[in-house]
């Protein structure tokens, strides 16, 4: 092989590369719009039907940071052709439901237990997607990576009381 087709061999490679990041972009996108909506109707819910001051004060922060989490999301979504939707993950959907039939201390221990769950599941996937470099996915991925981990740690320290 030589220099040249070397080179033509790397150029195609990236532009049949190209719209599989691409894809893989607006998906992190969908998902992660879908999962602050699932934050936000989460975090109210926990807001509301907590029995600790904790879960109260934890489901508010849930259903703010979300919300802004979502606007930022939402911002590169618009630029990127992707539909911002209301529409909550189905895992989250069913979890609400779980949780709409409990009270009390059997609320706030399945609604700490899911929050770490799905936050250790968001952390990785948002580490992975700031890793990739500097598309604006991965630049929001990286801002929004901290918010995250701070919320898998009230999570987890929600689990211990």
């Amino acid at each position: 092989m030589n220099y040249r087709t070397i080179l033509a061999s790397a150029a195609v490679a990236c532009l049949i590369a190209s719209p599989a990041f691409a894809k893989a972009d607006k998906a992190f996108l969908r998902d992660a719009i879908q999962g602050d909506n699932s934050e936000i109707a989460l975090g109210k819910l926990a807001a509301q039907k907590g029995d600790s001051e904790g879960v109260k004060t934890f489901g508010t922060t849930l259903a703010t940071d979300h919300a802004m989490a979502k606007e930022a999301a939402a911002t590169v979504a618009t630029s990127m052709k992707v539909r911002v939707t209301d529409k909550i993950m189905p895992e989250a959907r069913a979890e609400l439901r779980k949780l709409n039939k409990l009270s009390g201390p059997a609320f706030d221990r399945e609604f700490a237990r899911y929050m770490v769950r799905d936050h250790e599941k968001d952390v990785a996937e948002f580490k992975e997607k700031a890793a990739e470099g500097k598309t604006d996915v991965a630049k929001l991925a990286a801002k929004t990576l901290p918010g995250l981990e701070g919320h898998l740690k009230t999570a987890q320290s929600l689990t211990k009381s």
